[in-house]
Order: C-alpha cells, then structure tokens, then sequence
C-alpha cells in the first residue's frame, strides 16, 4: 500500500488509470503483470538477493548464468538494463557470451522489472552501482566487465568510476548520457510531472516510441514480446507503484549526468553505437532550435570516444537504439571481437 501522502497524490488521477489501463489491455489483448512482473519468464533461471538498503529490506532479482565448466574462459561479465529493459531482454545476448565461456550476472535494478519497487527510496546511480557490487560480494565474484544499454550505460560508467579496481572493462551500448541535457537546454520537468506522464503510458504509446528510437521505424514480431513486458506492468494491478518508480527513476537520469566525468575513467572502454539513435531524455519539452541538437549518436559516439582516455569505438551506421536486437548476429561479432581485444 502506498503511504497517505503517495496516496492523495494519486487519488484524483485513479479513473484515468484504470481508463488506460482497460484500454491498453483491450487494444492490445496483453497479459497484465504486477509490480514485480510476476508470470513474465525470464529465458534463464531468476535468483533473489536480500539486502537492506536506506532502511528498508530489499529484493533484487538477478540471472547468475554460468558455462560448462569446459568452456569457461574465466570471465565475468555483468549486464546492465536500461530504463525501458530488464535483465530478460538481454537474453540473445546472454546466449552469445556464454557460447564463448563468459559467465554472466544480469541484474534487474531496484525499481525496476522483478525487483522491489520501495514507496520512498532516494534513487541515484551511486546508490544501484552499490548495490550491484553488493550483489557481486555477495556472489564472491572479485573482477567483472561491466556492459549497459541506454540507462544501464550511465549506471555501467558510474560502477567503473566507482570501483575501477575490481572493473576489467566498460562496455555500453547505446548509453543514454552522452550529452547532459539540462545543460543543453531541455527545461526540467519534477517528479509529480513525470508521475503523471508515466501513468499514461499503454502498450500503442510504448510500441510507436521503440519502433521510431530502438529499430528505426522498422518492426517485427519479435519485438512485441518487450512491448508487453512493459505495457502489461503498467495496466496491472500495481500501475501506480510502478509508474511512481519510474518517475523517480526518470529524475535520476535526467539530473545525474555522466557525461562530464568521462576522462576521469581509468579502465578500457569499447562503445557500440548504432547511428540512427536520437533518444534524448526530455527533447520535447525543448524549443525547436534545441531539438534538433539533441540526440545525435552519429556525433555523440565519436564525441564519447574522444573524451574516454582508453576508447574504442565501434559504429552501426544503419541501426537505432538497440542493435543487440534489432541486428544480433553483427551485434554480437563487434562485442566478441571487442571483449577478446582487452
């Protein structure tokens, strides 16, 4: 139950939740799921990591994925989601690093997907990044490479900042971050604003956004499978929760940029940038000349590349925001290649 204050916040706004969300599941015909995305399969087992975290008991869920004991090669690689993503949307990907002996540690973050969703919690990239290496004390696991995708890009460039001892190397695709959009003009928008945004989401908003940002105005059906993932948390019985998460997740990204301490990164650092990306956190709340700045990842990889001490850069011409899936099998030979080069 949401505390008294959470609640009067919402209680004028509870018709219109269920308004969208009846017509979210009539449009769309989707599975609802609740706050921890219950009855949603992961390819792979999911485990729970118990911790207490600003005095609360906390559940992070996570995949702990291992190769036959043959091929191991001896590494670890740890996966981090981005806002819109989960731990089980890495799947082909967990696929092709185990297949080459990686082990794999794949988080869904507090907030996010099948981990809690806490009513009050001060969310910050320093606070999940500890709460990942949390994790990986818990598993006794000393050195990883850590690789993010859009938000877990930003969150992947903190943990390396944060323990660049016991991080080999960062890897990010497609990271949200490469620019600091406040700086650049976007006007910011408070938690209660992106509380109200976040309840109207539905299945049609979530699929027409991907299909123009993640998949360059292409689609197939296989994509539809992440569309109701998201969708179906946000027409179940927990909306609230999970939209109030969402919201105070949307704040932590836009005001806690990464971007200015790039040169500060002591490990390697290999970017797989597809160009057709033009995600940018609050571009239509720009004027018009600011838009058109805003999300260039045509420009933004090369700029990142420059800034980052021990860079390599490699570039997907013709792919959007997330080309692991949009194109795996290219995807996947640049990552490989690039993991075998440290």
């Amino acid at each position: 139950m949401l505390n008294g204050f959470l609640a009067r916040c919402i209680c004028s706004v509870g018709v219109l939740i269920a308004l969208n969300a009846a017509t979210a599941q009539a449009a769309t015909d989707i599975q609802t799921y609740d706050a921890q995305l219950s009855g949603f399969e992961y390819a792979y087992p999911v485990d729970r990591f118990l911790f207490s975290s600003q005095q609360q008991d906390l559940e992070m869920a996570y995949l702990d994925v291992q190769p036959v004991a043959e091929m191991a090669n001896g590494r670890t690689l740890v996966l981090m989601h981005g806002k819109n993503f989960c731990a089980g949307t890495w799947e082909a990907t967990i696929a092709e690093l185990l297949g080459a002996g990686y082990r794999v540690i794949a988080p869904d973050q507090i907030g996010f997907c099948k981990s809690s969703k806490p009513e009050l919690y001060q969310f910050s990239f320093h606070q999940l990044a500890s709460n990942t290496h949390a994790l990986l004390d818990h598993l006794d696991i000393q050195s990883v490479t850590v690789m993010g995708h859009s938000m877990g890009g930003m969150l992947a460039t903190r943990y390396a900042l944060m323990y660049p001892q016991q991080t080999e190397q960062l890897v990010m695709v497609n990271p949200i971050g490469l620019e600091d959009w406040k700086a650049l003009g976007v006007p910011y928008q408070t938690v209660d604003e992106n509380y109200q945004g976040e309840l109207r989401k539905n299945a049609e908003g979530i699929k027409a956004y991907q299909k123009s940002t993640y998949y360059v105005n292409t689609w197939e059906p296989a994509y539809d499978r992440w569309v109701h993932m998201l969708a179906g948390m946000y027409a179940g019985e927990d909306a609230e929760l999970v939209a109030w998460n969402q919201a105070l997740t949307s704040d932590m990204v836009f005001t806690q940029p990464v971007v200015h301490e790039f040169g500060q990164l002591q490990v390697p650092a290999l970017l797989l940038i597809g160009e057709q990306d033009n995600t940018a956190i609050g571009k239509g709340r720009a004027s018009k000349v600011v838009q058109k700045t805003l999300g260039r990842y045509d420009l933004l990889g090369e700029q990142a590349a420059q800034a980052i001490p021990n860079a390599t850069l490699v570039e997907f011409p013709d792919l959007g925001h997330s080309p692991q899936i949009q194109e795996p099998e290219r995807f996947h030979e640049a990552l490989l290649k690039g993991l075998e080069a440290l």
